[in-house]
């Protein structure tokens, strides 16, 4: 006996066939490996890679946006204050981004947010605060960073953040990492209308009885690390928790050195503090048979994908070396410390691309 489907199966079983179809023709406009086409059907499935579906977007600001992901059953959770590098495939080259969870801890495999602000020539960044992402996978890397609370918390601490720097503290303050201290959050933001979450920390500040200072710099002015003698007399007592732009982390490092309290900062750093720029030059890619002109302030990571070449990368900061690649010929200069790598006479150097800039003509065996 022959059982014939219902119109209504009929019509959901074509979906999902037109659904899997579309999934396979987007794949093959993105560099795959045989583990992607495995995993086709069931992405989140137990056992595949680690990867994320973006299953919604809320509007935080004209440029920010929080991203709920949904990863696969392989993700371990996270500790409050890190990050987690997202992997994002644009223009058929993914490229790999690293942001902080905003979302309360939780178990693994459970949901979890990032909060994504726009930046100048951003491609990622724009491309998740106003693309059509929402339903699409992303690949993932397990959370990891040391802007962490040590345990148990301290009772008295500083929370000095600018700009997008406020992401790891939310995730800190929904998580009630703090919970009993006595905290004072100065947050500075360019304009009263890039302020995130600003009902929330009103909320939380007045709930637990704690200090909420905004810096709108547009109308106050930069923030000072001598106003802190002012807006929080007792600074030099509190453990204190930086992020935000690489000057103010650089002030703080000197700020706190000066009175010997070194031990009572932890910062937190988005990108690696560039020393010195390089001469700039061609960069050449010479596997994927790309030569562009480069500038000396731009990583060769971002040259070489901006040109859709496959650059292996991790943390972009230059601290897990995920980013090694041969130089092969010429030089290129160390955007941290102004340091210069030379290949020559025929040997191979391998160099972080993540913080390495052409110094002159080079050729990269990628």
């Amino acid at each position: 006996m022959s059982i014939k489907p219902t119109p209504a199966a009929r019509r959901s079983m074509l979906s999902r066939v037109r659904s899997g179809a579309g999934r396979l023709a987007a794949s093959l406009a993105t560099p795959l490996v045989p583990g992607d086409y495995l995993d086709l059907i069931s992405p989140l499935r137990s056992g595949a890679d680690l990867r994320a579906r973006i299953i919604a977007r809320h509007r935080e600001t004209e440029r920010t946006a929080t991203l709920t992901l949904r990863p696969s059953g392989a993700w371990r959770g996270h500790i409050p204050g890190q990050y987690v590098r997202i992997g994002v495939d644009i223009d058929g080259v993914r490229r790999w981004r690293a942001y902080s969870i905003t979302s309360p801890r939780a178990g693994a495999a459970a949901d979890f947010t990032i909060t994504v602000t726009m930046i100048d020539s951003g491609l990622v960044s724009a491309h998740l605060v106003t693309g059509d992402v929402v339903g699409s996978l992303i690949a993932l890397d397990q959370a990891t960073g040391d802007f962490i609370s040590p345990t148990p918390a301290p009772g008295r601490v500083l929370l000095l953040t600018g700009g997008s720097g406020l992401t790891p503290v939310l995730g800190m303050l929904r998580s009630g990492v703090f919970a009993g201290a006595d905290v004072a959050l100065i947050h500075s933001i360019r304009r009263a209308a890039d302020l995130v979450a600003g009902e929330e920390l009103a909320a939380w500040a007045r709930e637990h009885g704690n200090s909420l200072v905004v810096r709108v710099t547009d109308d106050d002015g930069q923030l000072r690390l001598s106003d802190l003698d002012h807006l929080v007399p007792d600074w030099r007592e509190r453990h204190t928790f930086a992020c935000g732009p690489t000057g103010l982390l650089d002030d703080c490092q000197a700020h706190w050195g000066e009175f010997e309290i070194g031990d009572r900062l932890t910062v937190e750093r988005f990108r690696p503090t560039l020393a010195a720029i390089g001469d700039g030059g061609t960069a050449t890619f010479s596997r994927s048979n790309t030569t562009v002109v480069a500038d000396g302030g731009s990583a060769l990571l971002d040259v070489g994908e901006d040109a859709g070449v496959l650059m292996p990368s991790g943390c972009r900061m230059g601290i897990c070396f995920g980013c090694l690649a041969p130089l092969k010929e010429g030089s290129v200069k160390d955007l941290r410390n102004g340091e210069v790598t030379t290949a020559a006479d025929g040997e191979t150097v391998p160099i972080q691309t993540c913080i390495s800039a052409a110094a002159g003509p080079c050729t990269i065996d990628l």
